[in-house]
Order: C-alpha cells, then structure tokens, then sequence
C-alpha cells in the first residue's frame, strides 16, 4: 500500500549523517538516534556500526537542527558486559532534573531459551549522566540498569514526568507496545504492564513499536512511533497521549513519514525528537545506513487529533 499524503517534510540535504570509512567504529553504518534540544543546541546520540557489526553509540550536535557542526571521532558509549557483548543499540534520551536518562536495546547473551535464538537477547538497558558532564563531553555514565532481565523486548521510551509517584514507560514485547510503572527508576522488577498499542492498520500490521520519547502538548503528550507492515517496510506513526493517563491514547491512521527516497530503501526509524524555531525536528534512521531529518509544525500534526479518530 503506498501513502502519498505524509505530513513530515525532508531536509533537502539529507542523509545529514553518514558513515566514516575512516573511523572503524563507524565505518558501515550510522543509524537510529537519540536528540534532545539543549543550549541552543541539538544533541544527537547516534548508532553506528563498524566491519565487526558490533553497534556503539557516538555523538553529533547542530546548531540549526539541519546541519552537523559537531561530531566526535570516539564513541561516547560501548559495550561492557556480556549482556551487551553484541551491541548497544537505538537509544533514546530523556531528561529528568538535573540528569539526562538513556534507554538503550543491549544485544547479548542470556542463559535463557528464547525463539529467535538460543545464545543472544535483545532487552532494555537503562543509564543516567548528569546534564553539565553530557553537554561538556564528560561521559560519566552511572550504573546500567536492564529494566526486566532476560525478556526479548525494544524500542523503550521513558516520559519525562512521573504520574503521581510514579514512573512511565513504553515498550515494545512484540508486536504491541506495553506500558510500565515503577516508583524507582533503576527497578522495574514489579513493574505493573498493560498492552496500549497493538497493530490495526495494513501498514503497521506485523509489529508497532515507540519512536521519541513522548513530548508534552497542550493537548497531549506526543508519540511518533514506527510501524512495520506485511511487507516488511517501517513507516512512521502518530499518537496523541492523554496528559494524565498514558494508558489512554490515540493514533492517526495514515504514516507521517514513509521511505520513498533512494538513500531509505524501506526503513524510516525514528528513536528521537525535538522542537525548534516552531516546528517538530524528527531525526531518523533511513535504511539501517544513515540518518536524515523531517520537520513538521506542531500545530499540523495537534490538528490530526481535534476530532479524535
């Protein structure tokens, strides 16, 4: 099925991040990014896989959210344990007083049986770093934390704000999004779940899973997220959350963003988000291979949600 009528308009210049042949970290691909809006400045936390196929996460920045103007040649996050012996994957960043959270996939290995393969999991990991070390390029990162160890899930997203004493997040046990509360951030051990989101429509058919963290609207909190259809093509999806209960939400139809372009070949992936001179800045995952940029005016895509669906 194709969708003419996406909303999110493509930077003219993209892909704005590539790989770097000459960085071995790097040097394959650079991918599914983390962004948060800080100083006047946009912080990209990024993806990046060298000839090892082993994913680190490196950092970019820009000044006018459309062109990288900062861009270390280390990577600021690796792998440090076997839980994480294949990749740290996807992050995502979310910032809660004076400390910046990042909710990461940790790709490795677990003693557990699991369908896809007997020897490797895919499950959340979770850190902090306080906001002055992040934008001064001190990469203290505190404890890793795997928010439920050993269960195959992805694509986790925290809110920024807890609801009563409460913290929220979404993820993805496949194919639905779950939500899950806990009053400790580095403890989800007895987090309450409930599914939220499941696939309804052909695009997203096969599986759904949470993109940027949610951003907070006068009408709601907003969730992009991706949805993969029989196919097996990502777009990505809109939903509008009710401020005061993350269980209750609302998604648009159609895709906002769908890969038409020659450098996105099937995937368009989104893991973060931020507002900028007016409009909605949505950095994405083009591919598995590089990392374009789409905007939208915020007040567009609040519109999709007046009359509910």
């Amino acid at each position: 099925m194709v969708h003419n009528n996406t909303m999110l308009q493509r930077y003219e210049r993209n892909p704005i991040l590539k790989p770097l042949r000459e960085q071995n970290w790097e040097s394959e691909r650079v991918f599914n990014c983390a962004a948060v809006y800080e100083r006047h400045r946009v912080h990209i936390i990024y993806r990046a896989q060298g000839a090892d196929g082993i994913s680190r996460l490196g950092y970019a920045s820009s000044s006018d959210g459309y062109n990288i103007d900062e861009r270390l040649d280390t990577p600021i996050f690796s792998p440090s344990n076997p839980y994480e012996e294949f990749g740290c994957e996807d992050p995502r960043i979310t910032r809660f007083g004076d400390n910046y959270v990042v909710c990461y996939t940790a790709y490795g290995k677990t003693r557990r049986w699991c369908l896809a393969d007997k020897t490797r999991l895919a499950q959340i990991g979770m850190t902090t770093i306080p906001v002055n070390d992040f934008l001064n390029h001190r990469w203290n990162w505190h404890r890793r934390v795997y928010s439920f160890p050993n269960v195959d899930s992805k694509n986790c997203v925290l809110f920024p704000e807890r609801f009563g004493d409460r913290y929220a997040l979404y993820h993805r046990i496949s194919p639905h999004i779950w939500i899950a509360y806990s009053k400790i951030l580095e403890d989800w051990s007895d987090s309450y779940h409930r599914i939220v989101m499941s696939p309804r429509e052909d695009w997203e058919r096969t599986k759904i899973g949470a993109g940027a963290p949610p951003m907070k609207t006068e009408k709601g909190w907003l969730l992009f997220y991706h949805g993969v259809g029989k196919s097996f093509v990502y777009r990505l999806g809109v939903a509008i959350v009710d401020l005061s209960n993350p269980e209750q939400l609302l998604r648009w139809k159609s895709p906002i963003l769908e890969p038409t372009e020659s450098y996105e070949q099937g995937v368009v992936f989104t893991c973060g988000a931020v507002r900028l001179d007016g409009k909605i800045f949505v950095y994405y995952g083009a591919n598995d291979r590089v990392i374009g940029v789409a905007t939208c005016e915020e007040s567009e895509l609040l519109s999709l949600f007046e009359h509910g669906q």
